[in-house]
């Protein structure tokens, strides 16, 4: 039974983790070497502790034996806007799993690959990633605009390639937004059984559906019937576990951007890279416990207000909408709920008093 997010917290403070490794003297210097790059603009860090697994984990064998299912494989994006984001999203799956040995992070990232990597790399020395090249050709001329100008940009859709960006020996993958943190062990999310599912997500099937897209889809009949069979019920596609194989198997990505040429000229859907996917997958998902995705902490797409928790435990919290928590906080602007993120945010503040 998950607890609730603040006795995670209280349970768990980032800053005195029980899993905490000694680095090598020499560490910095191998790895300089290797990523010797200036990180420009991107926001600096303090470095993580390093969490070692438990004594009831396996031995991490990634990569050389890439289908062990011990392994954990979880999949985000990395840009300069979210990188902070991302950041504190990492440390709070490290922070709280039984096994963190055993957790691969694919990172997907279109510009700036080296200087990201260097920063992923200082930050997290011991972890085990693997960052990828997203081209935004791929979603060119693909990408209509919508309501809110963050959910237009390309990286926003890398999700969908998943499958074709991540090696073949990956089977399954969680996704994860850049905008959440996690107060609960991974490997209960992992394991989650998704039947004959490809796709496995939180549902709200109270969400009025035909918000999510244009009067017009729902008056053409070769839009609307879409659904037909199918209880369609909103999912948010921040935190999804994907079965790759299957997905690669039944060409979902092809099926995606069928649904972007649509929209391009038919203009059915106001909400980015979310609309596909329900129309593809929605009411065909299997259902996730709602304390994975208690999402909305960052209010909705236009003002960003301040929200509550919804009912019930919770295993992550999730800003999805506007308001990002650290923007809300470096404004002095906080809602309440963002002193929850507070604790995993690594970013480097510059000192207030200079020794100059």
């Amino acid at each position: 039974m998950a607890l609730p997010a603040w006795h995670w917290l209280a349970l768990f403070p980032p800053s005195h983790s029980i899993n905490i490794m000694v680095r090598p003297p020499n560490f910095l210097t191998q790895h300089s070497q290797v990523a010797s790059t200036t990180t420009g603009d991107l926001p600096k860090f303090r470095e993580a502790p390093a969490f070692r697994n438990g004594k009831e984990c396996l031995k991490p064998t990634w990569p050389t034996q890439p289908n062990d299912p011990s392994t954990i494989h979880i999949a985000m994006t990395l840009d300069t806007t979210y990188l902070r984001g991302s950041v504190a999203g990492v440390f709070s799956v490290l922070q709280h799993a039984t096994c963190p040995e055993n957790t691969v992070f694919h990172f997907l990232a279109a510009h700036r690959r080296r200087d990201l990597h260097h920063t992923i790399l200082t930050t997290f020395p011991y972890l085990n990633f693997h960052l990828y090249h997203f081209d935004t050709n791929l979603v060119k001329g693909k990408i209509s605009s919508s309501i809110r100008r963050a959910l237009d940009q390309p990286l926003n859709y890398a999700r969908i390639y998943l499958a074709d960006l991540l090696p073949s020996t990956v089977n399954r993958i969680i996704y994860f937004d850049s905008d959440l943190i996690v107060v609960d062990d991974i490997a209960k999310l992992w394991t989650i059984n998704l039947n004959n599912h490809v796709l496995g997500a939180p549902e709200y099937c109270h969400a009025n559906f035909t918000h999510y897209f244009t009067s017009k889809f729902w008056s053409i009949p070769q839009f609307s019937r879409t659904f037909k069979g199918r209880k369609p019920c909103y999912f948010n596609t921040g935190v999804m576990v994907i079965d790759l194989l299957k997905w690669r198997s039944h060409g979902y990505t092809q099926k995606l951007e069928q649904w972007m040429r649509i929209q391009k000229s038919n203009r059915i859907y106001e909400l980015g890279s979310l609309p596909p996917f329900l129309l593809v997958f929605a009411g065909n998902v299997e259902g996730v416990e709602h304390r994975w995705n208690q999402h909305g902490l960052g209010g909705d797409n236009l003002e960003g207000l301040c929200r509550d928790l919804h009912p019930g435990p919770v295993s992550l919290l999730h800003w999805s909408g506007k308001g990002k928590p650290w923007l809300r906080l470096d404004s002095k602007r906080p809602c309440p709920l963002d002193s929850l993120w507070t604790p995993y945010d690594l970013f480097r503040h510059a000192p207030l008093f200079s020794d100059d």
